[in-house]
């Protein structure tokens, strides 16, 4: 099967991680990017790693009403700068939109493809979850659907590398203020606090009222590790238990004993869930790991275009880890 694939927004980060995966995918054939700034490059000066045919595609400006055939676009543009670009992109044409405007708007699919893949299947409008939900859902997802913790008051801290801000992230993101220096940001506001809030209403049946959530800047690359704080009686084999059961089958979810780290999931479609509960505190702590610009961003974009496709949900991202 040859599926025609574009890509706007392909010199940020996540557009250009989503290249990287569709370049080793067995069904994509990317035929179309566009960018803002980058307009008028051959991919292969901006990725000189490229060879062949996929080097010398010529990166256009951004136009909706001129695309040429695609079966297929993801699109990786800044929060707000997506619901007006998409909507005039034909209805045949699939979008999964890896920015945020679209995540529980109306006709779009919200794309937590670990834990309602049967939502997403046949859909032709996804919204690709944010990387501190997909790191935070994750884990408490198996806890929310049976009942082991309540779903108001939790407090999520979260940890994400610099790339998680995009090529556009702003001088606060640059080497000399991140390197060396840990930074709260984003406190009682966040962009993705609504989608979380919506998510865990949704698996829980209750109510997500008082919900924190405090994400930091950590000097590295890649990677997220969040540890949620919550209220419940289960132990941590419960936990754990529930969670490999939530999770039995899915090829990207693991699944540990031990707390994760970031560098588990390094380059990878991975997500890494743990647990640690004192039942006499009425305390669980749930740990999530996933690297930003996979699970977090383009790897489960493909995984959401596979789904949306009628492909095997792993195409293009049984790769392992980078490791160190």
């Amino acid at each position: 099967m040859n599926i025609r694939v574009g890509i706007v927004g392909i010199s940020g980060f996540g557009g250009g991680e989503a290249m990287r995966l569709i370049a080793g995918h067995p069904s994509f054939d990317l035929v179309y990017a566009a960018g803002a700034g980058s307009a008028g490059d051959r991919l292969g000066d901006r990725f000189p790693g490229l060879s062949g045919k996929l080097a010398d595609l010529v990166i256009e400006t951004w136009d909706p009403t001129a695309l040429p055939k695609l079966d297929l676009l993801f699109a990786s543009l800044p929060t707000g700068a997506s619901a007006e670009a998409l909507a005039p992109v034909p209805e045949d044409v699939k979008i999964v939109d890896i920015g945020g405007d679209h995540r529980y708007a109306d006709g779009w699919a919200y794309g937590l493809a670990d834990i309602w893949p049967d939502q997403i299947k046949g859909q032709t409008r996804v919204a690709n979850p944010g990387c501190f939900p997909a790191a935070t859902l994750t884990p408490l997802a198996p806890l929310l659907a049976n009942k082991l913790i309540e779903p108001g008051n939790i407090v999520i801290d979260a940890k994400t590398g610099i790339s998680g801000a995009g090529r556009g992230g702003g001088g606060t993101f640059g080497y000399a203020e991140s390197n060396e220096n840990l930074i709260p940001y984003g406190l009682l506001k966040h962009v993705h606090m609504p989608e979380m809030a919506e998510t865990i209403a949704r698996l829980s049946g209750g109510s997500a009222t008082g919900l924190v959530f405090t994400p930091h800047l950590v000097p590295m690359t890649r990677g997220v590790l969040v540890t949620t704080y919550c209220r419940g009686r289960a132990t941590t084999e419960q936990c754990l238990d529930a969670a490999r059961r939530f999770y039995e089958g899915r090829a990207f979810i693991r699944v540990t004993d031990r707390p994760p780290q970031t560098k588990w999931a390094t380059g990878s479609n991975l997500a890494f869930v743990s647990y640690a509960a004192d039942p006499k505190r009425d305390l669980v702590i749930a740990m999530g790991v996933v690297d930003n610009l996979g699970k977090g961003a383009a790897g489960q974009a493909l995984q959401n275009a596979n789904l949306i496709c009628g492909l095997p949900e792993t195409a293009g991202l049984d790769g392992v880890p980078v490791w160190p």
